[in-house]
């Protein structure tokens, strides 16, 4: 690590949503925030996503003419989103007295790989970025996007502003910049769970790297896995505001006694799930890389996986998965289409409409029977359980949809989430 610069102001790395951004009257509010931020002596770089709706604007104009559009093509396409945006935000700031350069993914020299709609940064030039900010310039930079070796631009995924902001942030911090990464969205912290399922939900002011990306995993929408990861690697402070309102949101930080303490510090539901059970599979060497490679190939993401000998007359095993559910019809597909002459006496059921209930927290380690308790509460509600999944620090249940706000709320009772100040 190079050590710190002298004399050189704290870095504030803020990055934008797209509900942030929305209006033109938002965004006068953004370029006044970052000018009342940098007035109180930090240096300050933008990160902005494209405005709330024009994402889904211009994929629905791609699956129109194509209703298989991804691409490079594609990649071009979703990134004039963010181009709109850092436009108008570096026209805000500038307006008002301030001075601020618009920079694009292919402008900083944010280097990714060349898997499109989900690449991934390998490396960031900060030089412009410091440089801009030696001038007392604010850089207000593209979210989402990059470039590959060949000049291609690419996007990282939805909610892939998040993860350009870390990156940004995590360059500067191995610079020797003293950097924090402030992520700005429409609600005011990370909460205990999704608010709109249930109503005694209460905002944590602090949250362990590991807890939130299991929570981001989960189905938790305030920041995208994959920022989390990079955060967590670099140590990169992170810090989740409202836009809306000028409260302390809720810090993401490492591990501590205090917060092992915590057995349960959240519960997350992900409505949108289904499962893909194959039966009457051979028993034999190889046979979950032979099921799983082709769903890989096809970018199927595939959650939990229970595995289990057959009981009736036929033998073999029961393979059973979660993916998402637009993914389901591709999945099924594959399964039939690629394992059917290989195992040709399996069987293929399949569900939709269910969800993943899940309760997170790093006190998990140190506290028995988390399991047992979660168990008993949802048999006591009357909730059937179709799969179970767990890790350290989480426990997953797979449950019919309309049953998971009736296991949120008796799970976020029941481990005493209502009760935190």
């Amino acid at each position: 690590m190079v050590p710190k610069q002298p004399n050189v102001p704290k870095v504030i790395v803020q990055k934008f949503g797209g509900t942030s951004v929305g209006t033109i009257e938002r965004i006068r509010n953004v370029a006044k925030w970052m000018l009342a931020t940098q007035a109180q002596g930090y240096q300050v770089v933008g990160v902005v996503s494209a405005m709330s709706g024009d994402t889904n604007r211009l994929v629905d104009l791609a699956t129109q003419l194509n209703p298989q559009p991804w691409s490079k093509e594609y990649d071009m396409l979703l990134a004039s989103g963010e181009q709109v945006s850092v436009a108008l935000l570096t026209l805000a700031i500038n307006s008002i007295g301030g001075k601020a350069r618009g920079l694009l993914g292919h402008q900083l020299g944010i280097l990714t790989d060349s898997v499109y709609s989900s690449a991934r940064i390998k490396q960031i030039d900060t030089n412009i970025i410091q440089a801009e900010l030696g001038r007392g310039v604010i850089p207000i930079v593209a979210g989402f996007q990059g470039v590959d070796v060949e000049n291609n631009i690419t996007t990282l995924g939805r909610g892939g502003s998040d993860t350009s902001a870390v990156a940004i942030a995590a360059a500067l911090q191995e610079k020797g910049v003293v950097v924090d990464c402030e992520i700005y969205t429409d609600v005011d912290g990370v909460y205990t769970t999704d608010p709109r399922i249930c109503a005694k939900a209460r905002k944590l002011d602090t949250i362990t790297y590991e807890e939130m990306m299991e929570l981001a995993g989960l189905g938790a929408k305030v920041l995208q896995i994959r920022s989390v990861e990079l955060a967590a690697k670099y140590q990169v402070p992170l810090h989740v505001r409202s836009s809306f309102d000028p409260v302390e949101g809720t810090r993401v930080v490492s591990e501590g006694p205090v917060l092992e303490q915590v057995v349960v510090s959240g519960v997350a539901a992900d409505m949108n799930d289904a499962k893909v059970t194959i039966m009457n599979l051979s028993d034999r060497p190889g046979l979950a890389f032979e099921v799983f490679e082709p769903l890989a190939k096809a970018s199927v993401v595939v959650d939990v996986i229970v595995q289990a000998s057959a009981t009736d007359k036929d033998g073999g095993l029961s393979l059973s998965f979660t993916c998402p559910k637009l993914d389901l019809p591709r999945a099924t597909e594959i399964v039939e289409t690629q394992l059917r002459p290989k195992f040709p006496k399996m069987q293929i059921t399949s569900e939709s409409n269910l969800a993943k209930v899940s309760v997170v927290g790093v006190g998990m380690r140190h506290h028995p029977g988390v399991a047992a308790k979660m168990f008993g509460v949802l048999s006591e509600a009357g909730i059937t359980i179709k799969l179970i999944s767990t890790s350290e620090i989480k426990i997953t249940v797979l449950v019919d949809a309309d049953k998971a706000k009736l296991a949120v709320e008796r799970l976020h009772s029941a481990f005493d989430l209502d009760k935190i100040s």
